[in-house]
């Protein structure tokens, strides 16, 4: 029976549906539960049953999120989530597979893990946690801390230079690149969408405060008093314009720079850029914009999945030298000769 078929079949999942019978452990007032909440309600949605998902993680606060899903999962080592999920999702293609990390886990020592993952476009859904500090360990820099930040391991300031984990996406030509914030339900409800419906690999990047170590990290993005003119909402086939009167656009300058204006004063909206989430050289751009800050989907196009490219390789394999027999191939003699 097809997956289509056995969905239909299936009784209507719920929210409630995708809820583990775990005591949640993170900091009360943590945006990890807002992330969860978001992921919870959009499972039911996308016709799946449940042990059709699963969830991977690494080591860090946000890497505890496979015990609140009731579905397949791993809390995997320090780093290794990407590596781990691909071989699953190269050996059960079927399958629904999501990756959730963090900063300091997916940039550290995971971050070799992660760039191959998204450079070969291995079908995983990777939620990245960007909290800009080490929350599990007790409040140390981590690889996406602004310079200068004081922290326990930097008690005089950080000299290392930030990690940008949409232009890490970008630089490794990852198919589809997105932002959200933990706080903004709708929207990051529906790049969860969009991210489980594209084929081959989905990086999300997701602002999220730590109250305990790093409260207000992205406050100006969050704070409805200041979020209309530090937030850029990105849009497909729409104009980049912000702002809380919404009199204030991106444009390319003459330096081939991207530039803020202000409509009516010299700048009218035909001169604003219009976002096209298919042209990477403005997403890349995009990606290094930091006032205002995007959210949104950087980038989508398609390019074949890793584990469909593997099956079309096996499959011509097999019908070249046929099914193949590993008792025959273990029982052929101690030396193997590689023609």
């Amino acid at each position: 029976m097809s997956d289509a078929a056995v969905a239909s079949a299936a009784p209507k999942l719920t929210r409630k549906d995708f809820v583990s019978d775990q005591d949640v452990r993170w900091c009360p007032g943590c945006g990890d539960y807002s992330i969860l909440a978001q992921v919870q309600k959009v499972m039911p949605e996308l016709g799946l049953p449940r042990e059709k998902f699963v969830f991977i993680s690494g080591i860090g606060c946000s890497s505890r999120f496979p015990y609140y899903m009731n579905t397949y999962g791993f809390h995997s080592i320090h780093g290794r989530a990407p590596a781990v999920a691909s071989g699953l999702k190269i050996s059960r293609p079927d399958l629904s597979v999501w990756v959730v990390t963090g900063d300091g886990d997916g940039l550290s020592i995971g971050g070799n893990h992660l760039i191959h993952a998204l450079r070969r476009n291995v079908g995983l859904k990777i939620l990245l946690f960007n909290n800009r500090i080490y929350g599990l360990t007790k409040g140390q820099y981590s690889p996406t801390s602004e310079l200068g930040k004081v922290t326990k391991s930097t008690p005089f300031g950080s000299v290392d230079y930030p990690f940008n984990p949409i232009a890490v996406a970008m630089g490794v030509d990852a198919t589809f690149v997105a932002r959200s914030v933990d706080v903004e339900a709708k929207h990051l409800q529906d790049i969860l969408r969009r991210a489980y419906e594209h084929q081959g690999s989905a990086f999300i990047e997701i602002l999220q405060n730590c109250n305990i170590f790093n409260d207000g990290a992205w406050e100006p993005l969050s704070d409805k008093a200041t979020k209309a003119d530090t937030v850029l909402l990105l849009e497909h086939g729409k104009p980049l314009i912000f702002g809380k009167n919404r009199d204030k656009g991106i444009k390319l300058g003459t330096d081939r720079r991207l530039q803020v204006v202000t409509l009516g004063n010299g700048a009218s909206e035909e001169d604003i850029l219009v976002h096209d989430e298919t042209n990477r050289p403005l997403a890349y751009m995009l990606a290094h914009l930091e006032h205002p800050t995007p959210i949104g989907i950087f980038h989508a196009t398609a390019r074949l999945a890793y584990e469909e490219a593997i099956g079309k390789q096996l499959e011509a394999a097999r019908q070249k030298l046929g099914p193949g027999d590993v008792n025959a191939l273990f029982n052929r003699g101690e030396t193997w000769i590689v023609e």
